[in-house]
């Protein structure tokens, strides 16, 4: 792993801009069974490359290989093959481990430890003074919504999933990190909570931090993310923005009731019936037809661009790589 990012191909790689991810070729291969006569390879020739200032989500179902490739990319696993750079250095360069932050899937943290704790540890390991941390941490408390009082008090251990989460990311970022990695950030959260964690990825997003995390909630990662990739068997399907994996719709589906039937018929293409309401294709303009609508006393339920949602697109493409 002595690489540098130099050595990269140009097509991975923006002249002008260094990437703050690059892969080439990245893989990963395990041996398994009683006799460790089995081969397993979690995550095969996986190139990539995520500009400084993105936010950017990595679907799959589990075992695509997620957790591999977040994991080699912070030095915690080697690779088998390829190369792989974090901030313009090869992976696992201590220099850059400071500018790194970085909350796992099921994070451990000590019980008996307060939630203050925990970040003055996490701070110390750092380097950052005490008068440092009396700054940050009551910034990052702010930042994630925990009472000062109870995590001066209150142990780890008594800490609700939400409460442990939110005191995990404010320790992935205590560094003031340049780029964030999450491993399925919004796991077993309540909406509650993963409003709250999604408010601290914007966050970070609006002070131009790079994020890169896994998630299987694909509604927050429609919401968040600028760009998306795809990983099934340790292979990378797609990558792209929504509006180039999805389309960018021109058409819209309308949603309503009540109305006149036969001008309704003269805006909407393939009318439907259903319970008391009526679906199809728009035709014209929205604001003509809306006002239209009024005009006939009719109501909007729903009218949105006729495009397929990131979970259809996501489970349409992994059964498509199944299957072949």
């Amino acid at each position: 792993m002595s690489a540098s990012v130099s050595s990269f191909p140009e097509s991975l790689a923006d002249s002008s801009v260094q990437a703050a991810v690059q892969t080439y070729n990245l893989t990963k291969t395990y041996r398994t069974g009683f006799w460790l006569n089995q081969l397993v390879t979690p995550l095969n020739q996986c190139n990539l490359s995520v500009q400084p200032g993105e936010t950017f989500g990595l679907l799959g179902p589990n075992g695509a290989g997620k957790t591999t490739l977040l994991k080699i990319l912070l030095g915690i696993v080697r690779p088998t093959s390829g190369r792989a750079a974090v901030l313009g250095q090869p992976v696992g360069d201590r220099a850059v481990k400071h500018r790194i932050g970085y909350l796992p899937e099921n994070a451990y943290f000590y019980d008996y430890l307060t939630g203050r704790e925990l970040l003055q540890y996490t701070a110390g390991l750092f380097g950052l003074s005490a008068q440092q941390q009396r700054q940050r941490i009551p910034q990052l408390l702010d930042m994630v919504g925990l009472d000062p009082q109870t995590i001066r008090q209150k142990p780890l251990k008594k800490y609700s999933k939400g409460m442990l989460q939110r005191v995990g990311l404010a320790q992935a970022i205590i560094n003031d990190p340049d780029i964030v990695f999450l491993d399925e950030p919004m796991s077993g959260l309540d909406p509650t909570g993963r409003f709250r964690v999604r408010e601290v990825i914007l966050t970070l997003k609006e002070k131009g931090k790079t994020i890169f995390f896994n998630s299987h909630v694909l509604s927050d990662v429609e919401t968040i993310c600028d760009r998306v990739a795809i990983l099934d068997q340790g292979e990378l399907l797609c990558v792209g923005t929504l509006g180039k994996l999805l389309g960018e719709a021109t058409d819209y589906q309308v949603v309503g009731r009540g109305g006149n039937l036969e001008v309704l018929k003269k805006w909407v293409s393939g009318l439907q019936f259903q319970q008391g309401q009526w679906r199809g294709a728009l035709n014209g303009e929205p604001y003509d037809f809306l006002s239209s609508l009024r005009g006939m006393g009719g109501e909007i339920i729903d009218l949105h661009l006729a495009r397929p949602s990131l979970e259809e697109f996501f489970l349409e493409r992994i059964a498509e790589n199944q299957e072949s």
